[in-house]
């Protein structure tokens, strides 16, 4: 990727590298974490090198009655205004210089106070857009808001203080050729999405290879989000339990699995500590009412933990189920968790996946298995 901004922004911080020495780097990286308890090499999934990334986050910069799009500095003391930006995907690159082209010849409707733009797209070129303000939205903004929908091809949303105006729709749906099936995710504004479309179908994939091993029994999820992995891998086992803390999360599964036409999951809004104490009967739960834990045989559980890595009670409770698949955003506290997991597990696969381009950050995944 070729960006006049690299060195100044510190939204790339590996820009003097080509993509294969990062990719390079990354998996040394990964590989010496997991050394302990992994001897051969990982599978290494690489990402588009250049518009890769379904969702940004632009401040707004304003210069006497000029707007511009801005991020924080490489030495993160300050911003940069940005001319260009090619690691969003195309839907989100062809209309975010027409919304500011359009921001700057508006009145001061649609630039008062604007102090940041949302952009959330799809590989099918579906892209919700929403405008965040410092000040109450009123209808002299709708208008002018929904004329941008009609004149971008998208769908538009504002947020202030308490205040959210939704003109069309507050979601895009992506449509995903997962193991040779289209799975369909509605994905909400303010929900969490995996913001790689390309590595998310790999990552995917990568986890059903681990179930397809299984074969049998019932899944338990954690952190199971809008139903990423949970309704293509619900193929491969008898009954679905997952987990998720966030409203919009399961509100966002539930419509997946009602649109994908699956019925063998149960989703409940648990925390991960909370369903580590409903699973060994430590606490009930009024919004587990009607689920029957006892009666599911879990052969195989998923944790997707967020970057400071799985709790106690967690480890201890998926030490007793016979197939791990754990996803992970953080290699540090990956292999921080293995050095627990491995006293009753033994870890069978590992891979490198670069959600991430020109950053540091990466993701990794791991199936372990029960020893005898």
């Amino acid at each position: 990727m070729i960006c006049k901004h690299f060195g100044s922004c510190g939204s790339c911080g590996l820009h003097g590298m080509r993509y294969d020495e990062q990719l390079a780097e990354k998996e040394k990286r990964v590989s010496q974490l997991l050394a302990p308890f992994y001897k051969n090499a990982l599978e290494v999934f690489d990402s588009p090198d250049s518009h890769y990334r379904a969702r940004a986050e632009f401040r707004i910069w304003h210069e006497g009655d000029r707007c511009d799009y801005a991020m924080g500095n490489m030495t993160k003391d300050g911003a940069v205004t940005i001319e260009e930006c090619p690691k969003v995907i195309e839907p989100i690159e062809k209309r975010m210089w027409k919304l500011l082209k359009k921001i700057n010849a508006s009145t001061e409707v649609l630039k008062k106070r604007l102090f940041a733009v949302e952009f959330l797209a799809t590989t099918t070129d579906e892209c919700l857009i929403t405008m965040l303000y410092h000040r109450k939205l009123d209808e002299v903004w709708s208008e002018e808001a929904k004329a941008l929908e009609s004149e971008l091809e998208c769908k538009v949303m504002g947020r202030s203080r308490k205040q959210k105006v939704i003109l069309s729709d507050e979601f895009v749906t992506e449509k995903l050729e997962i193991d040779g099936k289209m799975v369909t995710y509605v994905q909400y504004e303010s929900g969490f999405t995996q913001p790689n479309p390309v590595v998310n179908v790999k990552m995917i994939e990568w986890a059903i290879k681990q179930a397809k091993k299984v074969g049998y029994g019932d899944f338990l999820e954690s952190y199971c989000g809008l139903g990423n992995f949970t309704l293509p891998l619900s193929r491969y086992f008898e009954r679905v339990l997952a987990t998720e803390i966030s409203k919009r999360s399961i509100h966002a599964a539930l419509e997946n699995c009602e649109r994908n036409g699956v019925s063998n999951i149960t989703f409940a809004r648990l925390a991960s500590e909370e369903m580590t104490e409903a699973l060994n009967g430590e606490r009930e739960f009024t919004r587990l009412k009607g689920i029957d834990l006892k009666s599911y045989d879990f052969s195989t559980v998923l944790v997707d933990p967020p970057r400071a890595g799985l709790d106690e009670g967690t480890i201890k409770l998926i030490s007793n189920i016979e197939h791990i698949i754990y996803i992970s955003c953080n290699p540090e506290t990956l292999a921080r968790d293995l050095e627990t997991l491995t006293k009753t597990h033994e870890v069978k696969e590992a891979a490198m996946f670069d959600q991430f381009p020109h950053t540091e950050h990466v993701e990794s995944g791991v199936f372990l298995v029960k020893k005898p």
